[in-house]
């Protein structure tokens, strides 16, 4: 079953033309400033207009300042002379939608062992792991930023592009260049779009959610990003990410939520089929157990 994003929402906005009609909102905590605020709504609107966003009631347009966000319901209209709020609308660019990413398969070995190698440690949390000297990896993932079941996107979309360890011609979708390596709650929380790391903003973390582990706020941790380092994450794909998370989380009432744990004897077809997006589901479930066997029931 899936859920619903734009439950418990503090932050709404819309044109001003249209007061009773919100064009989305945004479950917020502190790492959202009237700064990030702009650069999201940047991300979701398409205006042929300049246009001001301000907080209604108060008459005072949002600038870009550090200062946080206060919760409440944002208009949207045109600061031009003679020209319509209709000019200013909301992106229909596709989401993609993804799976839960393990690497287990041969083919993402060398993606695993690297992203372990580089990050030794949850860089979301900074929670270390005692035994990696010993080889025992349980809890912790190495998590794709770009889908390995999205390949022919990646491709298609010129992200191969930065990718500068690029194996026997393949797209570098494995690269640990493309990858970062977290606690396996965390994986699924990140896979979700439940939360994402700006690069433009010093790799701050932003929760689009209910934040139980308490990620908001936080900074990717240094030792996957170095500059120094040629296996560094690339800036490029943690921007994809981010992009993805604001049009999944804050525009309209979300992107469906998926399920992710589907016990022994789970109808786990059914229930995708039986819900949102199943086709763009199915597709993707269906390539990530072609392409790791491991995964078949």
């Amino acid at each position: 079953m899936a859920g619903d994003r734009s439950h418990r929402r503090n932050v709404h906005f819309y044109l001003a033309s249209r007061p009773d009609q919100p064009l989305g909102g945004l479950r917020m905590h502190t790492s959202v400033t009237k700064k990030k605020f702009l650069s999201m709504l940047e991300i979701l609107i398409i205006a042929d207009c300049p246009y001001t966003v301000s907080l209604r009631g108060t008459c005072i347009i949002l600038t870009a300042t550090d200062e946080p966000l206060p919760p409440g319901h944002y208009d949207i209209e045109s600061s031009g002379d003679g020209i319509e709020s209709g000019s200013i609308s909301i992106t229909d660019e596709p989401c993609i939608t993804r799976v839960l990413s393990r690497s287990v398969s041969g083919r993402q070995d060398r993606f695993r062992n690297e992203v372990r190698e580089r990050d030794g440690k949850c860089v979301i949390t900074g929670v270390m792991n005692p035994d990696a000297d010993v080889g025992h990896w349980r809890t912790f993932e190495a998590a794709h930023i770009f889908p390995v079941s999205k390949e022919e996107e990646f491709r298609s979309q010129g992200f191969s592009r930065w990718i500068t360890d690029r194996e026997g011609g393949s797209t570098g979708i494995n690269s640990c260049q493309n990858g970062l390596l977290m606690r396996s709650h965390i994986h699924q929380l990140f896979d979700g779009f439940d939360f994402s790391i700006d690069p433009d903003d010093n790799y701050m973390i932003t929760s689009f959610d209910a934040d139980l582990e308490r990620l908001d706020g936080r900074v990717l941790d240094p030792i996957c990003r170095d500059p120094n380092d040629e296996r560094s994450v690339r800036d490029e794909l943690l921007r994809w990410h981010f992009r993805q998370a604001v049009l999944a989380n804050m525009r309209g009432a979300g992107e469906p939520v998926h399920e992710f744990d589907f016990p022994p004897g789970t109808d786990m077809i059914g229930d995708i089929l039986s819900g949102p997006q199943a086709a763009q589901r199915m597709e993707a479930e269906l390539f990530s157990r072609v392409n790791d066997p491991s995964l078949v029931q």
